[in-house]
Order: C-alpha cells, then sequence, then structure tokens
C-alpha cells in the first residue's frame, strides 16, 4: 500500500509536465515491461475458452487507471482513494447478501455523501474529479470479478496479459495527448519509477503476501489503504485534509474493514489498482 501511494504521489508531481493521460501511459507502458520481465506471459495459454475474462480484465484496467489519474488531477490523492475503495467494497457486500452488511452499506453511503460536493457543497472537492474517483471504483469492482477468473485461467501471468492488453489501450491515448515529450528522460525516469512502485512491486509483494496469510486477512489489511493516500498525500504532496474529510474516510476503512471480515470465504479479495 505505501509502494502504491508513494508511486501515485511521484505521477501526480509530474501532471504539469505530460498531464494524467501522458502519466498514466508511462506507468503501464513500463510497469508492463517490467511485469512481462518478471513473469514471461508468452508462456501462457489462451485459447476461445479463457480469452474473454482475460480481455475484460485488461480493457478495465486500462480505463480504471485513466479515471484514477484523471481525478488525481483535481482531488486530493486520499480522497480519490476513499471513493475509488467503494467499487471493491460494493463486490464484498453484495457478493455476502446478509443483513449485517447493510450496515456497511450506510457507512460507507454516510463517508461517500461527506466527501462529495453534491450533498455538502464545503467540502471543496471538484465534483467532476468526484466523479471520475466513482468510474475508477466501478472499473475496480470489474477488475476484481474478471481479474479472478484470469487469474484462475492463467496464473500469474494473468497479471501481465492483463497489463499488455491496458498498454495497448492507453498508451497510443498518451501518445496522442504529449507526443514525443513521454519519451524524454526527464519523464522516463520518475516514469519508471512510478511503474515500479505502482505496478510491479506491489504486484509481486501481494502474490507473496498472499500465500502467506489468510484471503480475509489480506483483505482487512488492504482495507486502510485510504489511510495510507490521505497520510502520503499530507506528508509528500502537502494536501491538507478537513476533519470532515478525515472522518469520511474513517467511515469508508471501517465499512471495508466490516464488510471483508464478515463476508463469505469465496468473495474475491481485494487487489491492487
Amino acid at each position: 500500500m505505501a509502494s502504491v501511494q508513494m508511486g501515485a504521489s511521484i505521477a501526480k508531481t509530474m501532471f504539469p509536465v505530460v498531464g494524467p493521460l501522458g502519466m498514466v501511459a508511462v506507468r503501464v507502458a513500463l510497469g508492463t515491461i517490467v511485469l512481462c520481465l518478471l513473469l514471461r506471459p508468452w508462456r501462457a495459454r489462451v485459447n476461445a475458452s479463457n480469452w474473454r475474462a482475460l480481455a475484460v480484465y485488461g480493457i478495465t484496467l486500462g480505463v480504471m487507471n485513466v479515471f484514477y489519474y484523471l481525478s488525481l488531477s483535481r482531488v486530493p490523492l486520499g480522497i480519490v482513494v476513499a471513493i475509488e475503495f467503494t467499487g471493491p467494497l460494493a463486490v464484498a457486500v453484495f457478493a455476502s447478501r446478509r443483513i449485517v452488511d447493510f450496515c456497511w452499506i450506510v457507512l460507507a453511503a454516510a463517508g461517500l455523501l461527506m466527501l462529495l460536493p453534491v450533498a455538502s457543497p464545503g467540502v471543496g472537492i471538484d465534483p467532476v474529479g468526484g466523479l471520475l474517483a466513482l468510474g475508477a471504483g466501478a472499473c475496480w469492482a470489474i477488475y476484481i470479478i474478471f481479474g479472478q477468473k484470469a487469474g484462475a485461467d492463467h496464473g500469474a501471468q494473468g497479471v501481465a496479459l492483463g497489463s499488455l492488453i491496458s498498454a495497448v489501450l492507453v498508451v497510443p491515448v498518451g501518445l496522442i495527448d504529449r507526443g514525443t515529450t513521454l519519451l524524454s528522460g526527464s519523464v522516463l525516469l520518475p516514469g519508471l519509477a512510478v511503474g515500479i512502485l505502482s505496478t510491479a512491486l506491489p504486484y509481486s509483494l501481494e502474490m507473496y503476501a498472499l500465500t502467506r496469510m489468510p484471503a480475509r486477512t489480506f483483505g482487512i489489511l488492504m482495507s486502510i489503504e485510504p489511510a495510507f493516500g490521505a497520510l502520503v498525500g499530507v506528508v509528500y504532496l502537502h494536501e491538507w485534509l478537513t476533519t470532515l474529510q478525515w472522518i469520511a474516510i474513517a467511515l469508508i476503512i471501517t465499512a471495508s474493514i466490516g464488510a471483508t471480515a464478515s463476508a463469505r470465504q469465496s468473495v474475491p479479495t481485494v487487489g491492487l489498482e
């Protein structure tokens, strides 16, 4: 979580140079190269029965990152992560369908209402940025569902294959937006850091952790990621949040922990974006 949020904070400092679309293109391209070198996806067997889930997984991964970076250009990091986290929270809650889970829905909804300017005009976040974060959260929910299927079919190599599909979708958009600016050393070096911190390193650590702890424990620990985002935003980006915004983030974290702790074991584990 610390790695992902540090990568996001470095990416945000590059927005004035290459913009969010250019930065997501650099991050996905370089992260994909590292993943391919580590996981060697060319050894995977893609056939008529398993390519659809992989395609949806890869496309969703690309769209999710575009929405996430566009939102990040308008809204503080901690708030973006908290709003986006409602996607995997929804997967856990709706897969369980027990009465107690309505408590987590209420908590998460209360946190969202406190963050989104529609209900609280004084919170000061950009409404378009808030909607983009919600879009990223919806993509994250789809990513979890189809990522589970792609992982079952292709193992760890499915991550690299999905990232390749994502790169095919995202990189041309970034090149159209910023052109050869993306190829300069002053962009590629921090872009490589973002690709490693936001993609290669956390995916590797995630796979290592999942083999050594129960999925439910992993999910509960992952639930505190919005707090990591908020803290990194304050320390690295100097994005100070109001007391109301901290309370809203705490409500979403509590809802996520509660939903993960009470969910059935078959509920998909929250993954990294």
